[in-house]
């Protein structure tokens, strides 16, 4: 518990990080849900897990060294996923399947089924270089 409170600390908490981080009187801020989904979908993809079962056996570390490919397969996942009313992820193993599917092409040339929409694979714009935030 310790530890997650280094992670999110709120003075004297003893809460779990998901409930010790508020936004109360903060400019909004990703779901606690999305952020979940982020960070772990992160977490199988550094080591090896990612897409399970689709991807057993399968190697896919090369994805690391090819920036765009890699950059394509969190656009897939952030693209793919779906939020409720509330900001919670409703498709996340949706997300991860059709990223994992992506992997798959790219690291087979197994082409996807169903094939990729446009919108699945939309690199949007960055965000500027300099935070207007902070300046």
């Amino acid at each position: 518990m310790a530890f997650i409170a280094a992670l999110c600390p709120k003075k004297g908490s003893t809460l779990p990080h998901t409930f010790a981080c508020s936004t109360i009187g903060r400019m909004p801020h990703l779901s606690h849900s999305l952020s979940g989904a982020i960070r772990t979908f992160s977490f199988w993809m550094a080591n090896g897990t990612v897409g399970l079962p689709l991807l057993e056996g399968v190697d896919y570390s090369c994805i690391f060294s090819e920036a765009s490919g890699l950059e394509q397969v969190y656009a897939i996942f952030a693209n793919v996923l779906e939020l409720d009313e509330e900001g919670r992820v409703i498709n996340a193993k949706y997300a991860e399947r059709r990223a994992a599917q992506y992997i798959l092409q790219f690291v087979s040339g197994k082409p996807a089924n169903p094939p990729f929409e446009d919108w699945e694979i939309c690199l949007y714009a960055p965000p500027p270089k300099v935070d207007p935030k902070r300046g």
